[in-house]
């Protein structure tokens, strides 16, 4: 059985795409989570795991960090991860490429906190211009195949990856149009989706160095989370 190691699901956009993808392909794995911020939850995972960050996939004694390898890594042995149809799977791997290494905007101002909810302070034309091509692939993906998801009926790898952006636009109240505030509504309602955000919620452990990230850009509305 696989084994992912992930870290805090109320933070970790990266670890939570690899987990959906298991969750929603039906392949068993354990899950093994190292908070943030607590040290001694790193110590042994680091010796075992030399690049020492999440997420990291063990198979038998065999390691794949970093998530869109783990994803790969889990096509080669599971059916559905990718579309099965060649349009549509080329369209998803570009789509998830371009998430995977851009964006930047979007990751440094609206920093992933599914539990709280934020005002941003600004935003910038960097942002608003990374929101716009989210939402342009949105509705590009959903109107060339259909939906309900990215590249059609079913739920794929590129779904998983802009799953942390479906957290984030709920987060910081990011207005979209109407095909893709739709799909973060379906998303949000995903089964897979509402296990991780639920299990989020019940953390009671915080990281400073994420919560001081996230009111650097903005103010806290609310915050739902287990004191």
């Amino acid at each position: 059985m696989y084994t992912l190691h992930i870290g805090n699901k109320n933070y970790s956009s990266w670890s939570l795409r690899p987990w959906l993808v298991l969750k929603a392909m039906d392949i068993p794995f354990e899950e093994v989570m190292h908070r943030f911020g607590f040290p001694e939850d790193w110590e042994d995972y680091r010796r075992a795991n030399p690049p020492g960050l999440v997420p990291c996939l063990q198979d038998d004694e065999l390691p794949v960090w970093d998530s869109l390898a783990i994803v790969e890594y889990l096509a080669e042995q599971h059916e559905g991860v990718w579309p099965a149809d060649k349009t549509a799977r080329t369209w998803a791997r570009c789509a998830t490429a371009e998430m995977h290494s851009g964006f930047s905007a979007l990751r440094n101002f609206c920093s992933m906190s599914c539990g709280q909810r934020v005002a941003l302070n600004e935003v910038t034309p960097a942002l608003a211009k990374d929101i716009k091509r989210v939402d342009t692939l949105w509705q590009e993906g959903l109107s060339r195949f259909g939906g309900p998801f990215l590249a059609g009926a079913e739920f794929s790898a590129v779904d998983a990856f802009y799953a942390p952006v479906v957290f984030r636009f709920q987060t910081y109240g990011i207005a979209l149009s109407d095909s893709a505030a739709d799909y973060v509504e379906r998303m949000l309602k995903y089964p897979p989706m509402v296990d991780w955000y639920e299990d989020a919620l019940k953390e009671s452990f915080r990281d400073d160095a994420h919560e001081i990230e996230i009111r650097e850009f903005g103010r806290i509305t609310d915050d739902f989370r287990q004191e």
